[in-house]
């Protein structure tokens, strides 16, 4: 489909009110620059608590979704735009829902037989040297419902558990700690039915954080991934399994640690991933011969099914 009136009237929703809203405004400016340059009738629309009214307002006929974490990538806003029967991209409610929950979205994979690293749930009577002792150190913990490492600490010596977790509680109620695996990180970006291209980060600081993510320029990304090709299609099967499993549809990205094995463990999904200029997801695009207008373009192709 190549004929931008199709699409109609088209609000590219970002901002809200979650911790990533930063992030956010700068995915849907760049996504509304690109479908403006294509000539679509693009409209930005900074979304708070009254996005419906604003949406049942502004005349649209779809939806990009742009707006990263919680309200905008939980569930929240899918079952308020199926409610206005308003197309939108990606994932539904369930699987948004389920993404967004780390702790929920591991079981589910467990369940499933694909590989996830050993996790526990925590909270503030957890007994946390006992934790240390299961899980071994270093270990990772981490607000179950927050994107962009938001929360996330790596705990080196015994007894910094509890510290951890009280960072990770100021974000949420549910509080994850998770077997470190240290042979190499790994992501997998999904476009319809295709898995694109790995991508290997080599992040500079002592994990993958916020600023690695958005604002360091010394964070390496290897594109191609430097795997032999079966193990790369191997991750890449994988991915998309991961994705299905949980129902998710359209677009979104995969993640992955890898042990000093070479075995691949699924981390987490985005199924509303960063489209800023550090963003995974074009920069996989871009390894496919996909520029970054025809990406945007693509994903919103797909609320016209």
């Amino acid at each position: 489909m190549r004929d931008a009136k199709a699409f109609g009237k088209v609000a590219v929703l970002m901002g809200g009110w979650s911790a990533e809203r930063e992030i956010s405004l700068k995915s849907g400016n760049a996504v509304l620059a690109a479908l403006q340059r294509r000539g679509v009738d693009a409209h930005g629309v900074d979304a708070g608590r009254d996005v419906v009214q604003v949406l049942e307002r502004g005349g649209f006929a779809r939806a990009f979704i742009a707006w990263h974490g919680r309200g905008g990538e939980d569930g929240e806003l899918q079952g308020a735009l199926d409610l206005l029967q308003l197309p939108y991209t990606g994932s539904g409610v369930l699987a948004s829902a389920l993404g967004m929950d780390k702790w929920r979205s591991k079981m589910v994979w467990q369940a499933a037989g694909l590989p996830v690293p050993e996790f526990e749930l925590l909270d503030a009577q957890s007994d946390f040297a006992a934790v240390e002792r299961r899980l071994g150190l270093p270990l990772f913990v981490k607000p179950a419902n927050e994107g962009s490492s938001i929360g996330v600490s790596k705990v080196r010596s015994a007894g910094g558990t509890r510290a951890a977790y009280a960072a990770a509680a100021q974000y949420d109620s549910l509080v994850l700690a998770e077997r470190f695996v240290g042979g190499g990180e790994y992501t997998v970006a999904i476009l319809g039915a295709r898995a694109l291209p790995a991508v290997r980060i080599v992040p500079a600081t002592e994990f993958y954080d916020y600023e690695a993510k958005y604002f360091r320029d010394d964070t390496r990304y290897l594109c191609p991934c430097g795997l032999p090709a079966e193990q790369e299609q191997h991750m890449q099967a994988l991915a998309l399994r991961a994705f299905a499993v949980l129902g998710c549809r359209g677009w979104g990205r995969v993640d992955f640690l890898m042990d000093a094995a070479g075995n691949p463990f699924v981390l987490e999904v985005n199924t509303v991933p960063g489209m800023t200029d550090h963003s995974l997801v074009p920069m996989a695009a871009r390894a496919a011969g996909i520029e970054f207008d025809e990406l945007v373009w693509r994903i919103l192709a797909g609320t016209l099914a």
